[in-house]
């Protein structure tokens, strides 16, 4: 009879870094979006870029942040502005 060793788990998926999630944090503040939003929008761009480590991603959800800082987007301006143009559609509804 031959004997079989348990199978070990499957090895879980490692927590994210801290300073990472605060600098997705501060990208999906300043840019109106979830946390996770503005997490799988950095980790598209890091496999893009090639970048694996979380030191490296951090970088560039830090990088991100300082441009989003620095084109100055309004995000105030920019939500009246979808809120118009969904008003001026001519299949929007009001009421019902």
């Amino acid at each position: 009879m031959g004997s079989t060793a348990p199978s070990s788990p499957a090895p879980m998926p490692g927590i994210p870094d801290r300073s990472f999630n605060a600098a997705c944090g501060h990208l999906a503040t300043q840019l109106g979006i979830s946390l996770a939003a503005a997490r799988r929008r950095v980790e598209i761009l890091a496999a893009k870029e090639g970048l694996r480590d979380t030191a490296a991603k951090l970088a560039l959800a830090e990088r991100l942040l300082e441009e989003t800082r620095a084109s100055g987007l309004d995000r105030g301006q920019l939500f009246d502005g979808q809120l118009r143009s969904v008003g001026e559609d001519d299949l929007f509804m009001i009421e019902d």
